[in-house]
Formats: C-alpha cells, sequence, structure tokens
C-alpha cells in the first residue's frame, strides 16, 4: 500500500516538472502536502484520481474530502462525479481486483462519496418542479452497490422531478407491489454484480411485461453484452452522460 501511494504521488509531482532528484529529498510529509495542494488547484483529472487513490489507501478522510470539495468549487458536483469519482470508483474496482487494496478500503472509501452524495440529494429537493415527473430506484435483488443510483437520484432531483428511493436488494414482487401503489413515471436501476445472460433476459422480461408502458433505464457494465435487442420500454444507459441524454429525449 505504502509503495503505491509513493508511486502515485512521485508520479504526480514529476508531471508537474518536479525532477525526481528533488522529490527523492522530500520527507514524506513533504510529499503529501505538495500533492494536496498541487492537486487542489490542479485541471487535471488524472491528478485528481491519484490524489483521491493516494488519500484512501492512507485512510484519510480528511484529505480525501478536501480534495473532492475543490473539485466541486471548481467545476461542481455534476461534472465532479463524471469526471472525477466515476474513474476514481474504476480504478479503485481494478486495484480491489489485483489485490493492491484491501476490502476495507474499498468500503471506506464508497461510505465517503455515499455521504456526499446524500449531502448532495439533500440540497437539491429545493429545485422540484409543479410539472414534476415520478421515478422509482431501486437495485434488483442480491444488488448491493449504491453509488451508481445514488448519483443518478441525484441527476432526477436536480432536474426538479420527484423519487423513491427504494435503495439495494428489492425482490420482484416487493417492486410490483410498491409500484401500483406509487404509480411510477419511469424506473431505474444498475446491474452491477455479475449475471448470467438467462438471469438477465428472464429479469428484463419480467421488467416489460409487468411495467409495459412505464421506460425502464439502467446501467452497469455486467449487463452491457446483453443490452442488444431490447423491448421498446428498456433503455440501457452505459454511462452517466447516455443517462442525462435518455432523460433529455423523454423530455426530462
Amino acid at each position: 500500500d505504502n509503495d503505491l501511494k509513493k508511486i502515485l504521488n512521485i508520479s504526480l509531482l514529476n508531471r508537474h516538472g518536479f525532477r525526481i532528484s528533488k522529490i527523492a529529498g522530500l520527507s514524506e510529509e513533504e510529499l503529501n502536502e505538495k500533492v494536496l495542494l498541487l492537486s487542489q488547484h490542479s485541471h487535471s483529472y488524472s491528478d485528481q484520481i491519484d490524489a483521491l487513490t493516494s488519500a484512501m489507501i492512507e485512510l484519510d478522510d480528511e484529505r480525501f474530502y478536501q480534495l473532492l470539495s475543490s473539485s466541486i468549487m471548481r467545476i461542481g458536483f455534476e461534472e465532479t462525479f463524471i469526471h472525477v469519482i466515476y474513474p476514481f470508483l474504476d480504478k479503485v474496482g481494478i486495484l480491489w481486483q489485483a489485490g493492491t487494496i484491501n476490502p476495507a478500503q474499498e468500503h471506506f472509501i464508497s461510505n465517503l462519496i455515499r455521504q456526499k452524495l446524500i449531502v448532495a440529494i439533500d440540497g437539491a429537493l429545493i429545485h422540484q418542479k409543479a410539472s414534476a415527473r415520478k421515478f422509482l430506484l431501486y437495485l434488483p435483488e442480491g444488488e448491493m452497490h449504491e453509488l451508481g443510483l445514488l448519483f443518478y437520484q441525484y441527476l432526477i432531483i436536480r432536474r426538479g422531478h420527484k423519487t423513491l428511493y427504494l435503495g439495494p436488494s428489492v425482490p420482484k414482487k416487493d417492486l410490483a407491489e410498491i409500484s401500483r401503489h406509487y404509480q411510477p413515471d419511469f424506473l431505474v436501476s444498475f446491474f452491477v454484480t455479475q449475471i448470467e445472460p438467462k438471469e438477465f433476459r428472464q429479469y428484463i422480461d419480467f421488467i416489460s411485461s409487468s411495467f409495459p408502458s412505464t421506460p425502464f433505464f439502467f446501467s452497469g457494465q455486467q449487463a452491457a453484452p446483453y443490452a442488444e435487442s431490447l423491448p421498446d420500454n428498456i433503455i440501457y444507459c452505459p454511462t452517466p452522460v447516455a443517462f442525462t441524454q435518455a432523460l433529455q429525449k423523454a423530455g426530462i
């Protein structure tokens, strides 16, 4: 972990013109201070991602929040999440699969991001329009990774619409029952955990038959290979940008 953090910090400083000989003479504290200062003022997404990765490895929540807050103040919450947090989470996933970081570090950073999302969602509630549409957001049974879904909730609320957020691992029967009561205009979900083609097709068939007139937006890399030849009301959104474009196309 320390080796990876040092490599990331050295790489960041070197990209900004620091000679390796000068970097080698810095103490660990001086190295961290220079990286934090550069990252807070850098317009390079890769610099910010490397700095966030280093903060995650150190379990340094204060530094992580400083970096995130600086980016949000500079380019806004939505752009920060799309251009910094999403690529950062992709990097975290790769490091986790490679065994470079442990599950505790991944959980630590996911919870920090989740807290930021919830605060942002709460702050966006003032934007609700008189003509607001109703969105029901949930994860299928067995799905627990909700950061992407929370961000989609933020995007929807920020555009002035209503949401009912059910969160992770919602059984089909519960989804059907709540939908009958709530009568959503749109359904939104994610497939993050690996899913077999047959299982995915069965789930899509359930959605299409149970909600034939309700658009169903879904994302998640695991579903990408199966995202062709979908029913008309099933819309795959590979990225947050694709999701916002789908909302615009639907008149949202």
